[in-house]
């Protein structure tokens, strides 16, 4: 089993990323690894990745909403 550093973590966090202690531990582990990876680390959407994410979130007219400025 191995053990995981989180006084390493936490200082990444609390001193490199000059994140308050309270903000530091509200984070989830995906908004944690998304601030610690280098910006296009990722690489470039796919046209695979592309109809993934068309369908998983798909483009749907609104419904009016009386109370938000719909009619």
């Amino acid at each position: 089993m191995s053990s995981f550093d989180w006084p390493a973590l936490m200082r990444v966090g609390l001193v490199g990323l000059r994140l308050s202690p309270d903000t530091f531990w509200r984070l989830t582990p995906a908004e944690l690894r998304l601030i610690l990876t280098p910006a296009g680390a990722g690489g470039a959407l796919d046209r695979a990745g592309l109809e993934d994410l068309m369908a998983a979130f798909p483009d749907t007219p609104r419904a009016k909403d009386p109370d938000h400025g719909g009619e």
